[in-house]
């Protein structure tokens, strides 16, 4: 697997969108409505580096709660994978723990994305590539 992007959660997506140009962000995707997550998304890369903002959009979103306890935060790390299921599988041996089912992705066009828990470690979510 390969890192993909850093998911960063933001409460405001336009303001996070905007300081992150005057860092030298280019925009990568426009900002897009995960209706699964109830969430507005939106991709930013810079030096080869991707950042994904995730801003919740009501208190049912899936990560409503986590933007109440980190605020402003970088709080995943996402992977892509050309081998989406023997990946999962992989991770589910190591310890990790699924959290929820997989699901496709609106702001990557549909792409099927699980997402795990490590007590070591946090978040990190598997993207399908091919």
């Amino acid at each position: 697997m390969r890192i993909h992007h850093i998911g960063y959660l933001v409460k405001k997506i336009e303001k996070a969108r905007a300081a992150f140009v005057k860092l030298g962000y280019e925009i990568e995707t426009e900002i897009v409505y995960d209706d699964i997550r109830k969430a507005d998304i939106c991709f930013l890369k810079k030096d080869g580096y991707r950042v994904e903002l995730v801003s919740p959009v009501s208190d049912d979103s899936v990560v409503a709660n986590l933007i109440r306890q980190y605020r402003n935060a970088p709080y995943h790390l996402c992977y892509a994978s050309d081998s989406f299921e023997q990946d999962c599988a992989s991770l589910e041996s190591g310890g990790y723990v699924r959290m929820g089912e997989d699901c496709p992705a609106p702001a990557m066009g549909g792409k099927k994305v699980a997402f795990f828990f490590s007590s070591a470690i946090g978040i990190v979510e598997v993207a399908e590539e091919a």
